[in-house]
């Protein structure tokens, strides 16, 4: 069994320019954090886009479901911008609900408050709960962050605290 992770930028894989002093996007670093933690799963890696998710179009969101609903793995993850995590999150599961093929899938969103390349980063910790996540979840769509999950429409981003929260109830 196999598990897609689809790469589309945020502050995750973020370098910065020390001459320049701007944050930019080069590669993913997918590859070398799963080298890092000695994963053994069968992984599949694609990269779609490299941008804050600020920027963040609906056509960009449209090719992400799309490559979900193509992706032959029935368990993916995407490695997102948490700024605008919770709307392609809503994209992703409204459509599962209203018949994509993402409905029979377990799809988990993360991202990082500060870049991987940056000592104190949250990004190795998250990819790892959202791996473990998408393979033990019910199919749907999901947000992993801070070692919790959240359904795409019970989840918010507290911009006071920078972490992610449930608009109600327990989980």
């Amino acid at each position: 069994m196999a598990l897609r992770i689809f790469a589309t930028g945020g502050t995750f894989d973020k370098e910065y320019d020390e001459v320049k002093e701007v944050l930019y996007f080069g590669d993913t670093h997918l590859k070398q954090m799963l080298e890092l933690g000695r994963s053994t799963l069968n992984v599949d890696l694609r990269t779609l886009m490299m941008i804050d998710s600020l920027y963040m179009t609906e056509q960009d969101r449209q090719m992400i479901l799309e490559s979900c609903e193509d992706a032959p793995e029935e368990e993916i993850v995407i490695i997102h911008g948490t700024g605008t995590m919770t709307n392609t999150a809503r994209h992703l599961g409204e459509a599962g609900t209203s018949g994509s093929a993402v409905k029979d899938k377990t799809i988990v969103l993360t991202g990082a408050m500060v870049p991987y390349r940056f000592s104190d980063s949250d990004a190795i910790f998250n990819l790892g709960t959202a791996i473990a996540f998408a393979q033990v979840l019910h199919p749907g769509v999901y947000i992993a962050m801070n070692g919790r999950y959240f359904l795409w429409n019970n989840v918010q981003k507290n911009l006071n605290t920078g972490e992610f929260e449930e608009i109600s109830g327990g989980q």
